[in-house]
């Protein structure tokens, strides 16, 4: 019978690893089907991964500064890089950002994040307008009325000129007001009149299309065209999301504006981009954490990553599965261990990544008691189970759900990396190996 679940026999030879990789088997994600866009050397769409975006917060009048915050947002993971250009040096400001970029040998799509005035920088700097990948508009702040339009045919009309995409960037925190207002109006005479909320959520998602169909009947096509509908609450930017997602096929940036800081925003982010990723709605993705004072701008490269790689959307670094403690486990052994397995894997990635393909989607488990240990190191690429309270000072290893080795002594952490390193150059290594002669 469909959708039953059958117990497993308890046969010895049905349990093993594979029966329970099968009953463990991951719901594959269905991709929304959408229009394919060019970003640069980057494309965006179902066709291709989910990409990683960041924004610079320097002054991009300061072309070293936002050149090293860009480069630090590259080497961090971030695939499209959105950098401001609001003034007339901004503009200036950006052929010199692309060269020194291309001193440093980096190579990453920049996207001009305009507002009020980008019409008039477009047209005023054009060799701004050719080097940036992609503009992003936000309709509700390219001015009114006829104003409105006029201003967005101009930017629309370097968008044609320099062949580049757009990303109209609705914010519900500056809306078209004229739109809302008509709206409003509307619902008001309706014999059903919806509360404000959702008449405001309504706005958000007409905005969004009606200014892609305004940019289409300027000669913008839908294969240029990128969309976002930015809310600030996660129950809202699924809903906005979602019906974006049944009315058009164009490409969706996803993000939840003004996130916050720290655990707050990280989770807050993480809550509203799974559920939307997992129903295959998103082609690119940013964080919009608000980073602490003196902090590095990649954190929320990094939370996006680590979003994509739980959902197994996509694979980045090597992860490490640890248990959380309990009383079985009052030793901190396994919790240091966990800590500088996790270091040690962070900085080896880029070296890994380079010399080791396909090492990102490594899993070691680092688990404290022998409860969950065995069974959680078994379903790893490698693992070991620590000793728990009263239980025997004997760590076992388990490679590709095989018992390995058993490590025990003073030495036992360095022991362990020890292996990691060993199993990353002889299994990646091979994987290397076969791509090449598969490649001959």
């Amino acid at each position: 019978m469909a959708g039953t679940f059958s117990p497993v026999k308890s046969s010895k030879n049905l349990h093993t690893d594979k029966a329970i990789q099968r009953l463990m088997s991951k719901a594959a994600i269905v991709r929304r089907k959408t229009r394919q866009v060019q970003v640069g050397d980057k494309y965006i769409g179902s066709d291709h991964a989910v990409l990683v975006q960041s924004m610079t917060n320097t002054p991009t009048e300061d072309p070293a500064a936002t050149a090293e915050q860009i480069i630090d947002l590259y080497n961090a993971g971030s695939e499209i890089v959105r950098i401001t250009v609001n003034t007339r040096e901004a503009a200036k400001a950006v052929p010199e950002i692309v060269k020194l970029l291309e001193k440093q040998g980096v190579s990453v799509p920049l996207v001009g994040d305009f507002h009020y005035n980008g019409h008039l920088l477009l047209s005023d700097f054009p060799d701004c307008a050719r080097l940036l990948a992609k503009y992003r508009i936000n309709p509700g702040n390219v001015g009114r009325g006829e104003k409105h339009d006029d201003n967005f045919k101009q930017m629309i009309d370097a968008a044609i000129k320099w062949n580049k995409p757009v990303r109209i960037g609705v914010n519900w925190g500056s809306l078209d007001q004229d739109l809302l207002a008509s709206m409003m109006d509307e619902n008001a005479a309706s014999k059903e009149p919806l509360d404000g909320h959702a008449v405001l959520i309504e706005a958000i998602v007409e905005s969004a299309l009606s200014s892609a169909r305004l940019a289409n009947s300027y000669g913008l096509s839908n294969d240029k065209i990128i969309l976002s509908a930015k809310v600030s609450e996660v129950p809202d930017l699924i809903t906005v999301y979602r019906k974006l997602a049944k009315k058009c096929d164009l490409a969706l940036h996803l993000g939840l504006t003004e996130a916050g800081m720290g655990m707050k925003g990280t989770v807050s982010s993480a809550a509203a981009l799974s559920i939307l990723l997992f129903e295959g709605i998103g082609d690119t993705i940013r964080v919009s954490l608000t980073p602490q004072p003196g902090a590095p701008r990649i954190e929320e490269v990094q939370v996006c990553q680590q979003i994509l790689q739980s959902l197994d959307i996509r694979s980045f670094k090597p992860q490490v599965t640890a248990c959380p403690g309990c009383g079985r486990t009052t030793s901190t052994v396994f919790q240091e261990l966990a800590r500088d397995i996790e270091a040690h894997l962070t900085q080896k990635r880029a070296h890994w990544q380079k010399s080791y393909p396909g090492v990102e989607t490594m899993k070691v488990a680092v688990m404290g008691c022998i409860v969950n240990g065995p069974g959680e190191s078994k379903h790893a690429d490698i693992g070991i189970s620590l000793p728990g309270t009263g239980e025997e000072p004997r760590a076992p290893v388990y490679v590709d759900g095989q018992y390995k080795t058993t490590l025990s002594g003073s030495t036992l952490a360095q022991d362990f990396i020890n292996l990691v390193e060993n199993y990353v150059v002889q299994k990646y290594s091979t994987v290397q190996a076969n791509t090449i002669h598969k490649a001959d």
